[in-house]
């Protein structure tokens, strides 16, 4: 009972009220974001120079540069420009489309372990691509557009076999892994039917490799970063609430499900284009974004800088992959995959040491 005021009034005592702090969003602009992205986008402007000049006819990053916007003697234009920016290029855009794919899944999920690597998406692209070049047949697709169906059926199975009542990251990752499997035991299938011309050109591919490349990879590429990337970057910042669970998000008016599956399918797009383009490059997806969140200090990892992340490993890894070996060019998926194979081991252990490891 409330004790009468001297006055005779009775006090009623002051109401609380409580306020629901909501997380920033991890690509919110701050300081040391923004220096951690500047420093990122001119290092890997750097590489990209490096990796052009690289060749059987050596280009200064001088003369390079000059290429590039058009000035030099018509012998550099033409190697630059013609021969080996459309590798760069690719490198580029893959590295740029792993990394965003890698920071949409994880902040979706909420778990540093989840990548397109992880939950089959990689691999339905590299079931479709291989399928069309062991049986002889796209239907007039294209590689790009397999790459994409491919990686739009496993992710939608993925989906529906994790939904119960929805589909949350958890189970999403649970189910990926089987959908991996899965698409990983039809694809060996495939090599082991195919002839052998089409089970190296098959291997070939499955490793992730940049020699080759021509404009007919980079423009498809590039016209779906350029919708996709965008999409992105404004789905991030829906998954404010989505950090705080789904329950709390719910009650705070997020469609939880909406915005997954849209997240979902942007992550697919990306990981689709990307993988049809340059192969699937391992490790990518999952390496960039922690590289990026610890570089910018963010609770969970920033898109713009795990893109440019992405884009800095893919191209140091193809510069290495070409010089580590005199005279011969390693496909740039075995240099991802030695980088890339400890910090998955860290991350493993260091969900183990924080009792989230399962």
């Amino acid at each position: 009972m409330v004790p009468p005021s001297p006055g005779g009034m009775v006090a009623v005592p002051a109401r609380r009220t409580f306020r629901l702090s909501v997380p920033p969003v991890s690509g919110v602009l701050r300081p040391r974001l923004v220096v951690v992205c500047a420093a990122l986008a001119a290092i890997t402007f750097l590489v990209f120079c490096w990796g052009v000049s690289v060749g059987d006819y050596p280009i200064g990053l001088t003369s390079v540069m000059k290429a590039l916007a058009g000035y030099g003697d018509p012998g550099t234009l033409l190697v630059v420009r013609e021969l080996r920016l459309p590798r760069a290029l690719v490198g580029l855009l893959a590295g740029i489309a792993f990394g965003v794919s890698g920071s949409v899944f994880q902040t979706m999920t909420r778990n540093p372990l989840a990548s397109p690597d992880m939950i089959g998406l990689t691999q339905g692209a590299g079931t479709a691509v291989v399928a069309s070049i062991v049986l002889g047949w796209d239907g007039g697709l294209g590689p790009q557009t397999l790459g994409l169906l491919g990686a739009l059926a496993a992710g939608l199975l993925v989906y529906l076999l994790a939904w119960s009542r929805g589909a949350t990251g958890y189970r999403i990752i649970l189910v990926g892994i089987g959908v991996s499997w899965i698409c990983t035991s039809a694809t060996d299938y495939l090599v082991a039917k195919g002839g052998r011309f089409q089970a190296q050109a098959a291997l070939g591919w499955l490793v992730g490799n940049l020699n080759g490349r021509d404009w007919d990879q980079v423009v498809p590429l590039a016209l779906a970063m350029a919708v996709m990337v965008p999409v992105a970057l404004t789905l991030g910042r829906l998954t404010r609430t989505l950090q705080l669970g789904d329950d709390v998000a719910a009650g705070l008016g997020t469609p939880v499900q909406r915005v997954r599956f849209a997240l979902l399918l942007t992550g697919v797009g990306l990981v689709a284009f990307g993988t049809a383009a340059a192969g699937p490059i391992a490790f990518v997806a999952l390496a960039a974004p922690q590289i990026a969140q610890r570089l910018a200090g963010t609770a969970w990892p920033p898109p713009v800088a795990s893109g440019l992340a992405g884009a800095l490993v893919v191209l140091s890894s193809d510069l290495i992959a070409r010089e580590l070996v005199p005279s011969t060019e390693l496909p740039v998926g075995i240099v991802t995959g030695v980088l890339g194979a400890p910090i998955l081991l860290w991350l493993l252990i260091r969900a183990d040491r924080a009792g989230s490891g399962g």
